[in-house]
């Protein structure tokens, strides 16, 4: 007997073949070690594995077939990522990229552009298909110098395909769609590392359109728009959820029931995956059985819905990845054999990354590949346990999937958010009832668009009603107090956590053992959600901002995204500024700004780079002292960060960060501190929250400032609250918080009363790191801000 599970037939009693399961691991691993690697280093292994499986195979040890099969993959992977690496590691490219120039390139859109956090321009997938301007043969790219910088050649040009990020902040580009071939002039940076991506391209101009996108991509555009349309009948935040849970489209989505989302473990919704594509698949093979029609036939129906699907959608390579994963099914489905679906899902990984290795170190692929593993490994057993017990099947199956599903991605997902969701499952089991009415109307919706607007809109509101459903589900789920668990983020923390997923599977298997998970899980709730509600978790929810406990010095945090942050200075303290970071789980810091060199801002750097990816450093111009200079190039050097320096009034937007540079706006020399009146002074704004953070700039820089727009939510207190403050500059930024960091007992007397009485008569809530340790600052949906201290003082 077999029983389906989400799409997959399931044996029911039967071991499931895993000898593919091997190849796979070693392909993907492989891969995704090999998209940092020289590709000769990945050639290199890859050719060694193939060699090793020729001696393996002619051993007769007891696992001599599982490793062959192991180091096959590693074959696979290394050499098929180097056939497509030394392509990426272009030498055209990467002396343009060298050289950081503006050059006219040929692109081609490969994915639809997406709005930067924060509305200041669009990310665009591409790949790059010329370098120079166009009429020429192509041929090596030559560079001449010209004003003191490299340019191409003039009439010089070169013919590739390499993928690229393009940063856009012209008109032109929100309408293109994939496939249309643009021209621009665009200044070349290096990639983010760890993909194919060879450049990220930086434009400000209009694209020129050099023809039209393929005439699929426009019927499916027509659709897109169309749904968009119709969903403008829902009315507040479920309108814009919408098209996000039929296709993906997430441009008109609440950022604040983004959030939510995320933290009710729901995020997946409002991203096409195998879900989407099971539930349209189902949809076809639900009429297929009804008329009776065989095994095969059902397959081809429903690949064809699932190619009507992927055009809608838009074939970018998470919706490929996404029906690659339902295909899984319908092979299993078209073969009769239940236990075919395990070893086509081990065949999918492997030919997925072998055809594309950019998906090893693509969350989205790990998480789907371990969702659809864990349906099918995990769910039938356990629905079948439940059965046994006297639950209903229904119920048992609503049960055991979303179970079974976060608990084979929990790993993942802590090493994206570092925490562990208590609200999860619940929330999925009562959001997965919406989900299929919502897709399929949604879909209805769309396609009536185009012949009959009015029936699009009237299907979009009844679709409406299933999206408010989510909404309120995901907003119930963000409200639970104690709704996550914090959890070590990174490799580390999803090692830890798989690893004890892993032994109380193993483990469960008793009875004696069973019962103890279930006490001591009770136990664990009953004492300490108590606790959790008196005093939350660090750190809190919605924080945007937080100023380390570091000692005498600054090291401040601006939020970026999950795990990724602005570092404003590092303390005089290394272990102190990685222990902030730690807890509050960045793993990527996208950009250092260092205010200036003296050693209280500067020397706790070592401390940022452990466990931590560091992206690029700004410094201000005037380099004294010395030996902090030395410091910030010695750990950029370590990095392989660029350093650079702002222009005053610069602009620079960092996911969810928008830093504007106010100064300094002159060079200051005899004053009191050159280093000091000679600070960056930057200007955040972090979810729509102001935040001025002033270095140790004081009254004369501070007085230079003046006659700019200075308005701020909260104001990071110039030199540790110092007395020399400009009286009107405290006045024109006028903030709700004020935050000082400063040691305790130091000796320079750090902070001056009269300051925190200025700033307490101004109406500010003031907060010092010498009483209340980590001072953070949260907004929620409204705005409104609030002041966490970490040692539990009452704000």
């Amino acid at each position: 007997m077999t029983a389906p599970v989400d799409g997959f037939p399931v044996d029911r009693g039967r071991r499931h073949d895993l000898r593919l399961a091997g190849a796979a691991l070693g392909t993907w691993l492989m891969s995704w070690a090999a998209l940092s690697l020289p590709w000769s280093t990945s050639a290199l292994v890859g050719a060694g594995a193939l060699a090793a499986s020729a001696v393996v195979c002619r051993s007769r040890a007891r696992f001599a077939t599982v490793l062959v099969a192991v180091l096959l993959g590693v074959a696979c992977g290394g050499l098929a990522t180097a056939g497509r690496t030394v392509t990426r590691d272009s030498p055209a490219v990467e002396r343009v990229v060298h050289d950081r120039v503006s050059v006219p390139v040929t692109l081609v859109v490969s994915d639809d552009p997406r709005l930067m956090r924060g509305g200041r321009g669009y990310v665009i997938a591409a790949d790059l298909v010329r370098i120079g301007a166009p009429g020429g043969g192509p041929h090596p790219v030559g560079l001449a110098a010209h004003e003191g910088e490299s340019v191409l050649a003039e009439g010089s040009e070169v013919s590739l395909d390499v993928r690229v990020t393009v940063l856009a902040t012209g008109d032109g580009w929100v309408g293109l769609l994939p496939g249309q071939r643009v021209r621009t002039i665009a200044r070349f940076a290096p990639p983010r590392g760890g993909d194919l991506r060879a450049a990220t391209l930086s434009t400000s101009g209009a694209p020129e359109l050099l023809g039209a996108a393929p005439w699929y991509q426009r019927g499916a555009g027509n659709l897109r728009a169309g749904l968009q349309r119709a969903s403008r009948s829902v009315t507040g935040p479920a309108g814009g959820l919408l098209p996000g849970l039929v296709i993906g489209d997430t441009s008109r989505l609440d950022p604040a029931l983004a959030e939510d989302f995320k933290a009710t473990g729901l995020t997946h919704l409002v991203a096409v995956s195998g879900a989407n594509c099971a539930i349209m698949i189902g949809c076809v093979l639900f009429a297929a059985a009804w008329c009776r029609a065989g095994p095969r036939t059902t397959a081809v129906l429903g690949a064809l819905a699932l190619v009507g699907f992927v055009l809608l959608a838009r074939p970018s390579p998470s919706v490929l990845r996404a029906a690659a994963m339902g295909t899984l099914g319908l092979v299993g489905l078209a073969s009769g054999r239940a236990r075919a679906a395990v070893p086509a899902l081990a065949a999918g990984v492997l030919a997925l990354v072998v055809l594309d290795p950019e998906l090893a170190g693509d969350m989205g692929f790990a998480l789907s590949v371990a969702a659809t593993g864990g349906l099918l490994l995990l769910a039938p057993g356990w629905r079948d346990a439940l059965r046994r017990r006297g639950v209903p099947a229904g119920l048992a199956e609503a049960l055991a999937v979303p179970a079974a599903a976060q608990v084979a991605c929990g790993p993942l997902i802590a090493v994206l958010s570092s925490s562990v969701s208590l609200v999860a499952v619940p929330a999925n089991l009562f959001a997965e009832q919406a989900v299929a009415p919502a897709t399929v109307l949604g879909v209805a919706a769309a396609l009536l668009s185009p012949v009959w607007p009015d029936g699009a809109s009237f299907v979009a509101w009844l679709a409406g009603w299933a999206a408010r459903w989510l909404v309120l589900v995901a907003r119930t789920g963000a409200g639970v107090p104690a709704g996550s668990v914090p959890w070590p983020g990174g490799a580390t923390g999803g090692l830890l956590l798989g690893a004890l997923t892993l032994a109380l599977l193993c483990a469960g298997r008793y009875r004696t053992v069973r019962r103890l998970v279930v006490v001591t899980t009770l136990g664990v709730a009953l004492g300490a959600v108590p606790v959790r509600l008196i005093a939350p978790g660090w750190p809190p929810p919605g924080w945007v901002f937080v100023a380390c406990d570091v000692g005498q010095g600054d090291a401040l945090v601006l939020r970026a995204g999950d795990g990724e942050a602005v570092l404003v200075d590092a303390g005089p303290d290394p272990d102190k500024v990685d222990g902030c970071l730690r807890r509050l789980g960045v793993h990527t810091v996208a950009l250092l700004v260092v205010s200036h060199f003296h050693a209280d801002h500067v020397d706790g750097l070592p401390g940022v780079l452990p466990g931590r990816r560091l992206g690029a450093v700004l410094a201000p111009e005037f380099a004294e002292p010395g030996a902090g200079v030395q410091v910030v190039r010695a750990v950029a050097g370590r990095a392989g960060a660029a350093v650079s320096t702002p222009q005053t009034g610069a602009d620079l937007q960092i996911g969810d960060v928008r830093l504007h540079v106010l100064g300094p706006t002159r060079r200051l020399t005899g004053t009191r501190s050159d280093p000091n009146e000679n600070s960056l002074v930057v200007l955040a704004t972090v979810r729509g929250v102001r935040i001025l953070l002033a270095g140790d700039a004081e009254t004369e820089e501070q007085h230079e400032l003046a006659g700019l727009d200075m308005r701020a939510d909260v104001l990071k207190v110039a030199h540790h609250g110092s007395a020399y403050q400009d009286p009107a500059f405290l006045a024109a930024v006028g903030p709700a918080v004020a935050v000082v960091s400063v040691g305790v007992g130091n000796g320079y007397g750090h902070p001056n009363q009269g300051v925190l009485d200025t700033l307490g008569g101004g109406g500010a809530q003031v907060a010092r790191t010498d009483r209340d340790g980590d001072i953070a600052v949260s907004a929620d949906r409204d705005g409104a801000l609030s002041v966490t201290r970490r040692t539990g003082h009452p704000p």
